[in-house]
């Protein structure tokens, strides 16, 4: 079974210097209909003013990851961590027993465009953690996020896996589920046809069911691959 969430029917929030979407309910922007998926619980599609941020706040037991679209964050924990994330890179936060960070767009000409994503825990409480990779732009899946590490990816508390898909117009990809397992598939740019269900920039595909994922590029093709519990 495959659901559709289509781009234009997430929720908005415009705080002048803070464009965001949300996938989910977020914030102000509450629909019991869009409460997440398996343990997919935020994708906020999000647009930062240059020189403007989020201010030192806090979060505990959940699964921060950010994806950098467009231009760069920079990033200040309670942990000690001072980074810059550019274009293409993921950052994988564990938040655990509470950690406080901050994220600022450090341009004061580019705007800033990432990913937002949250996924729970399989347990609550631990140690507060911080990863950062860029992982390329090899052609077909690459494993960013798995819960052992494998293929060099980020490690998640969490029995998840996500992959980053390019594909060039008319190239195709699949991945197998195991049975049980669900799959969000949120394409960011190009247009994709995901067992034969076509998404458009900003659409989400909730899948159920499925024994295999097949993706072909309908044009160039930037998504991100969600295999969930």
């Amino acid at each position: 079974m495959i659901s559709i969430r289509k781009a234009d029917e997430r929720g908005r929030a415009n705080f002048g210097w803070l464009h965001s979407q949300h996938t989910f309910s977020f914030g102000s922007y509450y629909d019991p209909a869009q409460m997440g998926f398996s343990r997919l619980r935020v994708i906020n599609d999000d647009a930062v003013a240059p020189g403007a941020g989020f201010d030192t706040h806090g979060h505990r037991d959940m699964e921060i990851i950010s994806y950098v679209l467009e231009g760069s964050i920079a990033h200040k924990d309670s942990s000690g961590h001072e980074e810059i994330l550019s274009a293409g890179e993921f950052q994988l936060m564990s938040a655990g027993t509470g950690i406080l960070h901050s994220e600022f767009n450090p341009s004061n000409s580019r705007p800033l465009k990432f990913l937002q994503i949250w996924i729970e825990p399989n347990a609550l409480g631990g140690k507060p953690g911080y990863q950062q990779k860029d992982f390329g732009r090899a052609p077909g899946l690459t494993l960013v996020v798995s819960p052992d590490g494998a293929e060099g990816s980020l490690v998640i508390k969490q029995d998840a896996r996500l992959y980053q898909l390019w594909l060039g117009q008319g190239e195709e990809a699949g991945l197998e589920l195991a049975p049980g397992r669900k799959a969000w598939v949120q394409l960011v740019e190009g247009e994709l046809s995901v067992n034969g269900e076509r998404l458009a920039p900003g659409d989400g595909a909730a899948l159920s069911g499925e024994a295999r994922l097949s993706f072909s590029a309908v044009q160039p093709v930037r998504a991100l691959v969600f295999d969930l519990p």
